[in-house]
């Protein structure tokens, strides 16, 4: 997950949220760096805020986009502190019904349609213009005067909106991407407007000028210094006419980036494959062919089964997982790697020249700002800098790249002695197939086998104590008290040790290959805020959303989980936790707001290592039949089973982020490279086994052309080291000590998890561990230590 600041809060694309260091990785220097920047607050770029999960899975996973009345007290978390505002009509119809303009206490999920997002969110904009109109005309330097109406403007257009754009990730439709294209541009143009406003600008920069500035309390120094980098960033200082050449670019990325997304989600719903020889599918286990065969059912084959067929292979995540690990038709295994690698990259669907033309723009933008790159501008608001950033990638690079060459070797003498495969032979769509075979013989352990041990019922049990035993919090069902969008979606409420609640959230589970995009993320739905607070005394809580893609229960059985899934839900709630408890009452620093892009993973990093934790993994480790725990010697091979093939899943990662930086630093649009050149250049240093020719993995690569990560992939790897190291805190108090974990884990709440965006995140986590991170810890989890110390 991901985030930014104020106006960023709203737009955000360049932060999170959620959920992921600074550093030097050489043992004579000290940990992370030292690095700075403030909060971005108003990256008016992309709406989505949400944290997608890094592409780590060797499989190429994402690891893996009627008007409610409460009943309930919820006094503090309405979306609006005042009553709502209304306009009467508009030229597209009447709009006081409209559900995206009521007072409400949640977001009418159930009731949005298409037909009210451009009424909606026009009359939205006209309202939120005059609003800002009168800011300026009445702005003062002083809290009440500036930042608190501000906030107020932020909010609910990031409210708003965000509920359209969350509809459009989780049930996606052509009228409803009909609507957003018809009012996105207005949208860009009033955040631009807002994020380029002279009056506003100026009076930031008159507090911070003031003498009072010292007696700002951290969160309000953060807040100030955000707002004028942003404004800044935003253009504020461009003359005219590059203030207009400026706003058609951000326009015109705003589109590419939405179209950039549309073809990827439209081309993998595009392929699909129908089997009915069962020996093409020989291999999947029982789960995928209940899976194809449901989805056999709704592609009109009524009478599809699991065990008869017909069959239809998908390149949704859950589908395409399954024939790459466990599908024995090494053609059947070809034909769909094939068609991942080259989702959205020919006919109408090709991303090509819409990449092409993004990376002109942001290089095109960052002139304008003076920068040399467009890294330069992502790195202005974050704890990295370009230079820093790479350093870490080498270092990983040369720690991780003879342990994946020897994966690599290990594969082909492996399935060479199952008299499958010639060394030579081995290639991309063979990779996770004999991984999977190796890691079963080399730990005995069958990922499929163990799916019964992990339904999503226990799972979710288990994750709630163990938050609860940590930090001290209840999480209840809550069902019925918010609409929803799917029947599928859950709702929680978080409650403190005295009973109060503090937080909601939902949680959607499952693969909608039709209508949802893929991957998994965390998004805020509202942030805390004392400004917004609906009974004028407490502050309006904080309520969140989780999503992932997993699969879906078949016949009468739960959704039975992979390890991997159940890492995904932990990695996903742990940027939810960063946003529910957070005690910053200041909302544009609340909760995942305000926190640098490369820091906001930390948490949700941190969380996954608890999936290893003993007594946590053997909590939800229950058959979902009989009750039987998981074996204690299963367990023991799964702690084992941790660094098999961590120097490939390294290397991949520091593939993407590597790429990622080379495309926004060096790379020159309409130069003699191709940016399939570049790939191929990255790749023959982070790539044991080079791409194929045909390979357009960057057609697809939404994390940085589609979401918040562009020159910021790193930042998976960055917060790595700062989650391995705030774990390590937690084992050098004794994971077997309750006491001290509890201790410990009061800590944690208390800083990594209450401050927010409200303080610097190298302060944050020197204030938790005591002193600066090192990356000692995540090189140990990995099994790189010895490596890089060599």
């Amino acid at each position: 997950m991901r985030r930014t600041s104020l106006l960023g809060t709203l737009l955000i694309a360049n932060v999170l949220m959620a959920t992921r260091l600074s550093l030097t990785f050489s043992r004579s220097i000290p940990p992370l760096l030292l690095t700075r920047t403030s909060c971005s607050i108003s990256n008016l770029k992309q709406f989505p805020k949400s944290h997608p999960c890094p592409l780590w899975s060797s499989s190429f996973s994402f690891c893996l986009h009627r008007l409610h009345k409460s009943t309930s007290p919820l006094r503090a978390s309405s979306s609006f502190s005042s009553s709502p505002f209304m306009a009467a009509s508009s030229p597209n119809g009447v709009i006081e019904d409209n559900p995206l303009l009521q007072n409400f206490d949640f977001p009418p999920f159930d009731v949005v349609e298409p037909k009210h997002v451009r009424p909606g969110i026009r009359a939205l904009l006209g309202e939120l213009e005059r609003e800002l109109e009168d800011l300026e005309r009445n702005v003062e330097p002083s809290w009440p005067k500036l930042v608190e109406p501000l906030e107020k403007i932020v909010d609910r257009l990031s409210v708003v909106w965000g509920m359209v754009n969350h509809l459009k990730a989780v049930k996606d439709s052509s009228e409803l991407r009909s609507a957003i294209e018809d009012v996105q541009a207005e949208k860009v143009k009033f955040q631009l407007r807002l994020g380029q406003s002279k009056p506003i600008y100026n009076a930031f920069k008159a507090i911070r000028e003031s003498p009072d500035w010292q007696t700002l309390s951290d969160a309000r120094k953060r807040i100030v210094e955000s707002q004028i980098k942003e404004a800044v960033l935003n253009g504020v200082s461009l003359e005219d006419d590059k203030r207009e050449s400026f706003n058609k670019i951000e326009q015109e990325l705003e589109k590419l980036s939405q179209k950039f997304g549309e073809n990827v989600l439209d081309a993998t719903k595009k392929f699909e494959k129908l089997i009915t020889d069962k020996k093409e599918i020989e291999g999947l286990p029982a789960t995928a062919l209940g899976l194809a065969a449901q989805s056999a059912v709704t592609k009109g084959h009524e009478n599809a089964t699991a065990e008869n067929g017909p069959w239809v292979i998908t390149l949704d995540a859950p589908s395409f997982i399954a024939v790459m690990q466990h599908a024995r038709d090494r053609s059947l295994r070809e034909e769909i790697y094939r068609a991942y690698v080259s989702r959205a990259s020919t006919g109408d669907l090709d991303n090509t020249e819409i990449i092409n033309q993004i990376l002109k723009l942001r290089l095109e933008k960052a002139k304008l700002l003076n920068y040399n790159n467009y890294a330069e501008v992502s790195m202005a608001t974050k704890m990295a800098t370009v230079d820093k950033a790479e350093e870490l990638l080498e270092k990983l690079r040369r720690a991780s790249w003879d342990p994946a060459v020897q994966d690599i070797e290990d594969l082909k003498e492996f399935s060479k002695s199952q008299d499958a495969l010639e060394a030579s032979d081995l290639t991309h769509w063979d990779i996770t197939f004999w991984s999977e075979r190796l890691r079963e013989s080399k730990y005995d352990i069958n990922e499929e086998e163990l799916r019964p041990f992990f339904s999503l019922p226990k799972v979710m049990d288990g994750l709630f104590k163990l938050a609860n035993s940590l930090f001290g919090i209840e999480i209840e069902p809550a069902d019925g008290v918010a609409p929803v969008w799917n029947n599928d979606v859950k709702f929680f409420r978080v409650k403190d040790s005295s009973g109060r609640p503090i937080a909601y959230f939902y949680f959607d589970p499952y693969s909608r290959p039709a209508e949802k995009r893929q991957g998994a993320w965390m998004d805020e739905v509202f942030a805390r805020s004392r400004v917004l607070s609906r009974d004028g005394t407490s502050a309006r809580l904080p309520v969140a959303h989780m999503v992932c893609n997993q699969t879906p229960p078949v016949g009468n059985k739960p959704s039975l989980m992979t390890f991997r899934e159940v890492e995904t839900v932990f990695h996903e709630f742990g940027h939810a936790l960063q946003h529910m408890l957070t005690k910053q009452d200041e909302g544009l620093v609340a909760g995942i707001r305000g926190i640098e892009w490369d820091a906001v993973e930390l948490p949700s990093q941190f969380m996954e290592n608890w999936c290893y934790h003993r007594e946590t993994l053997m909590g939800i480790a229950k058959h979902f039949e009989t009750g039987e725990s998981l074996p204690e010697e299963v367990y023991l091979k799964l702690v084992a089973a941790r660094t098999f093939r961590a120097g490939s899943l390294s290397l991949r990662q520091l593939k993407f982020a590597s790429l990622d930086l080379e495309l926004h630093t060096k790379y020159v649009p309409g130069g003699p490279e191709s940016i399939y050149d570049v790939d191929r250049r990255v790749s023959e240093k982070t790539q044991v086994i080079p791409p194929l020719p045909e390979d357009r993995f960057l057609c697809s690569f939404s994390h940085i052309f589609a979401g918040g990560y562009a020159a910021g992939y790193y930042s998976y790897k960055w917060a790595e080291v700062l989650s391995a190291d705030a774990f390590s805190a937690f084992e050098d108090a004794g994971l077997d000590n309750d006491k001290a974990v509890k201790e410990t884990g009061h800590r944690f709440r208390e800083t990594i998890l209450a401050l927010g965006g409200g303080k610097e995140p190298l302060d944050v986590f020197v204030q938790f561990r005591g002193r600066e991170p090192t990356p000692d810890a995540l090189l140990r989890h990995n099994g790189l230590l010895p490596v890089a110390a060599s």
